[in-house]
């Protein structure tokens, strides 16, 4: 009775967004709105994550047109992060990850 009880509470348990998510816009673009859960670095600072994200972490990058993603993208693939998506603009990857925008 007691495994089942176990067994039940983990069916119900919060999920918990693990991957990295991170708008490499401006402060006022985020201000204007971005995606739940995640931070706020802009492209040009993308290298500041080294001491933050393990180089395995999954990390979803965007903006507002996918470029500036792009081009921090390719920095961190550049400083070993093998597990990095360009995820485009906002809408996009609200789109991609399933995540609301939020103010």
């Amino acid at each position: 009775m007691v495994l089942k009880k176990i067994l039940m509470g983990i069916l119900f348990l919060p999920i918990i967004y693990a991957d990295v998510v991170i708008d490499v816009r401006t402060p006022d673009e985020w201000s204007s709105g971005h995606l739940e859960n995640a931070m706020n670095i802009e492209w040009q600072d993308i290298q500041n994550i080294t001491n933050s994200v393990n180089k395995d972490e999954k990390i979803y990058l965007y903006c507002r047109s996918g470029n500036r993603s792009g081009r921090a993208t390719q920095i961190l693939i550049d400083a070993g992060y093998s597990n990095v998506t360009n995820a485009g603009s906002l809408k996009q990857a609200s789109d991609l990850l399933n995540l609301n925008i939020v103010k």
